[in-house]
């Protein structure tokens, strides 16, 4: 089996490597790829931008490609799903009409609304002014209705900052096209994701776990894509899991059939616990999260592309239980310095060999390999993730790990999984 992985990202790495260790599969190439994916044995990058649907058909024709596996929400969102079916295919990740529970976050509140789905009270709007005018009291959370790469989410505790958040967006800081906001009631309690496998028919969740958004340590200062994850998190219980599964997973599923929706990849649920246990949804991704994924495919027993062709198959239900190595996996990301706003590029990165000695795996995001000499190439630029018999370990590997490697500018929380130990 050829595989084809549509992607550059932390994500996509953890994916490939993965699927590097099935003796079904004979090459994997990766588009555009990393310069984590163009070491790996099985691997070899194509340089096609991930918006370049005729170029990776064409590519999909001539390597013979049997697997497709979409990695960002991007190319989700623009139907790339769609644009490449063909016989003997198979696809992993939903169609357009299923990634608009990421691309809209206002439809996917009507979505959540039609289904009985537990989420905050919120109103969209697309007016900037009409909007401000509706903000009455603070904390507020403010959200782009369109993609932002995951920085389009602002919890804002002042009037000022709700203003400020609403003017960025209709002045198109994450899209030209986000010309509509979403205003939400701010809800407490702890923050958990739950990463779903579905094939249209049978939905069912992967490890829960916790994602760090913000940049600075102790969750301050802006959103990003993610600054550290770990799996599995306390705070999902299996109690908790089940009442997940009846009361969000599956509406979530009926809802899409409902529609007419043949929805088959990951359903990712970012959760809000209360204080009492009650779960509420935060927002749906049309794919796996990153960082998330590295800690959750880290600790994956049963072959990935089994579950992968299960879910293009709709076969899903015929699958044994999915096994799970024991433990806990932890990633912490490093970032260029300025990241999520402006950063410097092709910074050169040093100890990533020795920090694998440790017992770590790095997986590499924002690089790439020019000249023979490894560089940073984005934001967030590594993510260094351990497993270990319980948390402390699985941490304590970690950041032995992260103390190996060095580039210009390098930055990264110190925290990841505190929650943890302050039973937060």
């Amino acid at each position: 089996m050829k595989v084809l992985v549509v992607g550059n990202g932390g994500r996509e790495h953890v994916i490939a490597r993965k699927l590097c260790h099935s003796p079904q599969i004979q090459k994997i190439l990766c588009t555009p790829g990393n310069g984590g994916t163009t070491t790996l044995s099985k691997c070899q990058n194509i340089a096609i931008p991930v918006e370049d649907f005729p170029a990776l058909k064409q590519l999909i024709v001539n390597q013979n490609i049997s697997l497709v596996v979409v990695g960002p929400e991007v190319p989700l969102a623009l139907g790339i799903t769609d644009y490449l079916q063909q016989p003997n295919l198979k696809i992993f990740g939903p169609k357009k009409s299923g990634a608009i529970l990421e691309a809209s976050k206002s439809w996917a509140k009507k979505f959540m609304a039609e289904a009985n789905i537990p989420t905050a009270k919120s109103v969209t709007f697309t007016n900037a002014e009409i909007a401000k005018e509706y903000i009455t009291e603070t904390p507020i959370v403010i959200k782009a209705d369109g993609l932002a790469a995951g920085k389009g989410v602002t919890v804002a505790t002042t009037t000022e900052m709700a203003y400020d958040a609403i003017d960025a967006i209709f002045q198109g800081k994450f899209d030209q096209n986000n010309q509509s906001v979403v205003i939400e009631e701010f809800l407490i309690g702890r923050e958990a994701s739950v990463l779903a496998l579905t094939d249209g028919l049978t939905i069912r969740p992967l490890l829960p776990a916790q994602d760090h958004k913000s940049v600075g340590e102790g969750d301050t200062g802006p959103n990003t894509g993610g600054m550290g994850a770990y799996a599995p998190t306390p705070i999902i219980t299996p109690q908790l899991i089940a009442r997940i599964q009846q009361e969000v997973l599956e509406p979530t599923l009926t809802n899409l059939q409902k529609r007419g929706i043949d929805y088959r990849g990951v359903v990712y649920v970012g959760l809000m616990i209360s204080p009492t246990g009650e779960p509420k949804v935060l927002e749906f991704n049309c794919r796996f999260g990153d960082p998330e994924t590295q800690p959750i495919l880290s600790l994956l027993e049963t072959p990935l592309e089994e579950l992968l062709l299960a879910c293009c198959e709709q076969r899903l239900a015929d699958l044994p239980p999915i096994s799970w190595k024991p433990g806990v996996a932890v990633c912490v990301v490093l970032a260029s310095g300025g990241y999520p706003g402006a950063y410097e590029k092709s910074k050169i990165i040093y100890g990533i060999e020795k920090a694998e000695t440790t017992g770590a795996v790095v997986f590499h995001a924002g690089t790439k390999l020019e000249q023979k000499q490894l560089i940073t190439d984005g934001g967030r630029v590594l993510g260094v993730t351990a497993v270990g018999s319980d948390f402390a370990e699985a941490r304590a590997k970690a950041y032995a790990a992260v103390d190996c490697i060095q580039f210009e500018g390098m930055y990264y929380r110190r925290d990841i999984g505190s929650r943890v130990f302050n039973n937060e």
